[in-house]
């Protein structure tokens, strides 16, 4: 592993370590806010980074993954086992749409991907009392302190956050990367040297589907209740390609610093002025495509390279 990469689990490890010990509710919710968002940005770029398709179905598998493992535990299943379960239904059912869905490009993809949330919502806001309907569900709180069940998320989410970065590091140095990174620059190219095109992008879908689903899976008991325009809110689609603009599209690490930017910036900034937090996200992306593409970690490449050159 690169000296670079070494740094940024020690900080990483570092800071969970600092929050869970001497953190208090303030703190160890703001952490986690970060971590959520790491994970879902992490998440997004497997397909918006990796594969270059600009995915607005995040919310629509968080929301899965939220009602999955909701409705789960409300029939008996263990709260970890169902945190596993909604995984693996997101992952799944991402596939599937993914082989149809897929086969379209650029806006439409845009487009297509950011109904699933619609439809979803509408699904569940139907769905009577299976899934609460419009009136949301509430899940059983833990029998434990507040100040414990914080340090558990910080740590939960934390480790979805690790565990998306380590499989983002092992896309990168991968075939499966390869391929990624080839229908990334030309998807016709990428066809006709051999590339499964559909398969990979739809496995890259999944892959990312996987965490937003526990992603929402988890959330749903870090607040104790969910409701379908919380879940399925388009924020939670326009967020995390805000963070990967942010930190670095493309990269491992720049989700993490683009997660740490948007947290730190709601606390100070949106948190007062919530009604225009789309309008905020909305412009943030169109500024960060025209005056800073590659994101902090685009910035900071060309400045190592060339202190490395000048020694």
């Amino acid at each position: 592993m690169k000296l670079n990469n070494t740094v940024f689990w020690a900080i990483f490890a570092g800071s969970v370590m600092l929050l869970t010990i001497v953190g208090d509710n303030y703190w160890l919710r703001f952490g986690t806010t970060v971590a959520l968002y790491a994970a879902l940005a992490s998440a997004w770029n497997i397909i918006g980074g990796f594969t270059g398709y600009p995915s607005f179905a995040t919310a629509a598998f968080f929301g899965l993954g939220a009602y999955a493992s909701a409705i789960g535990q409300m029939h008996g299943i263990p709260m970890p086992l169902a945190w596993a379960l909604a995984a693996l239904i997101g992952g799944v059912f991402a596939l599937l749409l993914g082989l149809g869905l897929l086969r379209l490009r650029g806006h439409y993809f845009a487009v297509a991907s950011l109904v699933v949330a619609e439809v979803f919502r509408e699904v569940i806001t139907a769905g009577g009392d299976f899934t609460g309907g419009g009136m949301g569900l509430n899940l059983a709180l833990l029998p434990i302190s507040s100040l414990a069940q914080a340090r558990l998320f910080l740590i939960v989410f934390s480790t979805l956050a690790a565990l998306s970065a380590l499989l983002s590091f092992w896309i990168v140095g991968s075939r499966f990367g390869v391929a990624l990174r080839c229908i990334e620059q030309n998807e016709d190219a990428a066809a006709m040297i051999g590339v499964a095109v559909t398969r990979h992008k739809a496995f890259a879908l999944a892959l990312s589907a996987v965490f937003a689903s526990a992603g929402g899976a988890v959330y749903a008991n870090w607040l104790n209740y969910i409701d379908p325009s919380d879940v399925f809110s388009v924020l939670l689609s326009v967020k995390p390609i805000v963070i990967a603009l942010i930190g670095g599209v493309g990269t491992v690490v720049g989700p993490f610093a683009g997660a740490v930017a948007l947290a730190g910036l709601e606390e100070l900034v949106i948190k007062g002025a919530l009604d225009l937090n789309g309008v905020f996200l909305g412009l943030a992306i169109i500024l960060l495509v025209l005056f800073m593409p590659r994101g902090v970690m685009g910035i900071l490449s060309p400045a190592r390279r060339a202190r490395k050159a000048s020694t």
